[in-house]
């Protein structure tokens, strides 16, 4: 596309997203969100419909989705972070097919997964394996699944931290130099250290006794939550408050609030938006602008979103908008982001901030399209799987598990191991995406009825939901 056309587009998708801002989330219907099923017909005006057995489908979508962009992310995790040398050296979209590089802990040797930079897929005789990106949301599914009341307490949190994580002493999994290995990193870790020692959620997010409170780790154990509250992102925000806190404070809980804003308002998008591309992009935008209003608007991640956008909408390639935002942020620490002050290993690579930055460049430069918004987060740098698996699981759970398949042109696998990095399930942790889609069924089953204050139809494949009485604008707590 031409860059003027393409600038034309970008600043008519702005004014959508700024005609957005005083729109409520139902009132729309430019690009068929919150359309419902055929056969699901609300009964009253204040209320929508959606399909139990359609909504299932899109549940299997958001775990192929994500365990696609997490594999695939993996393959450059940490390859590129700034500084100097081989790691200061950003990818670029000519680097998508091209030799993977080494990580910054690769010792030279590039990721075995794919010597390529390249899609990491499994088919139909293969197994999907946990990771963290997928293994902790997998944990608070079950969680809910078991216990009446889908709002969990710390409590709960902790004791299905202790139950499902290997702890260093008792775990078989080692590192290639040796050291044990329970897959769990920075706040996570320091989260679960304390809950052993007796703390609970919030306590285990604060600061002091967690200094990690501002990395990544909340803004990808999270999104799940977003998706088990359709359409409603006001109870999404109740059901993901606390275990977003487990782990994170201040300005990275918020960003992994914007996470979760998205999903629960993504979850409504029809077949019709979806296969849609150019009303897709739209209606992304506008989504973004609301969650964007959750935001503190005096905070650093405010500010990295409009800066993000603005770069978007001048029609800056993205690559330079990267390259951008790693001097405003990284180098030049401002608008309040100062974790290269704190001068931690690698430069605060694993902070929720920088990787909140790269997420929004290929969010708004692959929108409407999940490869390359995939593509996009993998090649952009710093903690690239993270990223990419939150809009895998996004775009899968607009799409469903066979459009995603469709988008890649061949069948996957659907079968899920959780013991690859957690312990304690059952049937020696081997699952599949359509276990784990019904589970999810369940679970919004209480949402709707105990929370949304909602209800299932009389032939119970529908669940009909009452709307939010206003836009949510600001955020919870």
């Amino acid at each position: 596309m031409p860059i003027l056309q393409q600038t034309k587009s970008r600043r008519l998708f702005v004014r959508l997203a700024q005609f957005s801002a005083i729109c409520c989330l139902f009132s729309s219907t430019l690009a068929g969100a919150a359309t419902p099923q055929a056969s699901c017909v609300a009964t009253a005006p204040t209320e929508f419909a959606l399909s139990r057995p359609a909504y299932q489908e899109k549940l299997a979508g958001f775990w192929l989705g994500l365990s696609i962009a997490n594999w695939t992310g993996l393959v450059t995790e940490m390859d590129k972070i700034g500084g100097a040398g081989p790691a200061g050296r950003f990818y670029t979209r000519q680097d998508w097919g091209k030799a993977d590089e080494p990580s910054i802990w690769g010792q030279g040797v590039p990721s075995d997964l794919s010597p390529t930079i390249n899609w990491v897929l499994r088919g139909p005789d293969q197994v999907w394996g946990s990771d963290d990106d997928s293994d902790i949301e997998y944990i608070y599914l079950q969680l809910l699944l078991q216990n009446p009341n889908p709002l969990l307490t710390g409590a709960q949190i902790r004791a299905g931290w202790l139950a499902y994580i290997y702890r260093d002493d008792n775990t078989p999994h080692r590192t290639k130099d040796g050291k044990p290995e329970n897959f769990l990193w920075v706040s996570n870790q320091q989260a679960f250290d304390l809950m052993q020692q007796g703390w609970l959620p919030p306590f285990t997010g604060l600061p002091p006794q967690n200094p990690h409170y501002d990395m990544i780790d909340a803004q990808l154990t999270t999104e799940l939550f977003g998706a088990l509250a359709p359409g409603r992102p006001d109870i999404a925000q109740q059901l993901a408050y606390l275990p977003i806190r487990t782990t994170a404070s201040g300005e990275a809980a918020d960003i992994a609030q914007f996470y979760v804003e998205l999903h629960a308002r993504a979850a409504l998008f029809s077949p019709e938006l979806v296969l849609d591309k150019s009303k897709l992009r739209a209606e992304l935008l506008l989504i973004a602008a609301k969650a964007r209003q959750t935001l503190p608007a005096n905070q650093y991640p405010a500010k990295m979103y409009d800066f993000v956008l603005a770069q978007f909408q001048a029609g800056v390639p993205w690559e330079q908008a990267r390259d951008a935002l790693y001097r405003r942020y990284q180098l030049e620490q401002q608008d309040g982001y100062q974790i290269s002050a704190k001068q931690l290993y690698c430069n605060g690579c694993f902070a929720a901030g920088i990787n909140f930055a790269a997420s929004l460049l290929s969010y708004f430069y692959g929108a409407g399209d999940m490869q390359d918004t995939i593509k996009i987060a993998v090649l952009a740098g710093w903690d690239s799987d993270n990223p990419a698996a939150t809009w895998g699981g996004l775009y899968g759970l607009m799409l469903g598990a066979d459009r995603v398949e469709q988008q890649f042109g061949q069948k996957l696998s659907r079968r899920f191991d959780i013991h690859r990095t957690r312990k304690g399930f059952a049937n020696n942790g081997q699952t599949d995406f359509g276990t784990m889609a019904a589970q999810g069924i369940a679970v919004t089953d209480k949402v709707v009825t105990q929370l949304m204050q909602g209800r299932l139809s009389a032939d119970k494949q529908c669940w009909l939901i009452p709307q939010p009485a206003a836009p949510v604008l600001t955020p919870v707590g």
